[in-house]
């Protein structure tokens, strides 16, 4: 086994032994444990929840004073819990602003959406950002005064100026590249803290 495996394997197998969803709730553990998005008490919207890790994250972190809301296209397996309410949508509807701003305000918005990956550079990061602003688009609709916003995105030739847009919303913005992204991804979350109104 060389050496790429063993590491991809290494959140893999973590993800399985300590009963996770998938491996990419370690990106979120770090981020939260640096920066305590996701706090008792809070609502979080998590985009793009399936299959569904970062909401399982989650919901142990907001315990039953808190809640989450995930949305996707499909809906996340073995989460059934009081505290996690789904609505299944595709985020690029533009009816889907409209259908979550019914869930009322949030404390954190999420989003570790991807899209499906065709290896073809130029493609990837557009796909990507489309989402990553859709993703802004519904935050800034959503979030309470003060609130949170993580996304991921591919980086690409218009990253910097989505990374400016979002930092012209929030006080403090954070470009992150967690310990579990994959070395060769071009993958990193902004984090935008406390939204300015």
């Amino acid at each position: 086994m060389n050496r790429k495996n063993k590491w991809k394997d290494y959140y893999t197998n973590q993800a399985r032994e300590e009963k996770w969803l998938a491996r990419s709730v370690y990106k979120l553990e770090e981020i939260d444990k640096k920066y305590r998005l996701i706090r008792p008490g809070f609502r979080i919207l998590d985009l793009g929840c399936y299959p569904g890790s970062w909401s399982q994250y989650c919901i142990k972190r907001v315990g039953k004073r808190g809640e989450v809301v995930g949305l996707d296209i499909k809906v996340p397996d073995f989460i059934s819990t009081e505290n996690f309410r789904f609505i299944e949508a595709d985020i690029l509807n533009p009816k889907t602003v409209r259908l979550v701003r019914e869930v009322g305000k949030i404390d954190a918005v999420i989003s570790d959406m991807a899209p499906k990956t065709t290896g073809i550079s130029l493609v990837d990061t557009s796909q990507s950002l489309a989402l990553a602003e859709k993703a802004l688009e519904i935050s800034l609709a959503v979030l309470k005064e003060k609130g949170h916003f993580l996304c991921k995105v591919f980086e690409g030739e218009d990253f910097k100026a989505f990374r400016d847009k979002v930092s012209g919303c929030f006080c403090q913005l954070k470009t992150l590249r967690p310990s579990a992204v994959r070395k060769k991804s071009r993958e990193v979350y902004l984090l935008g803290l406390k939204l300015v109104k």
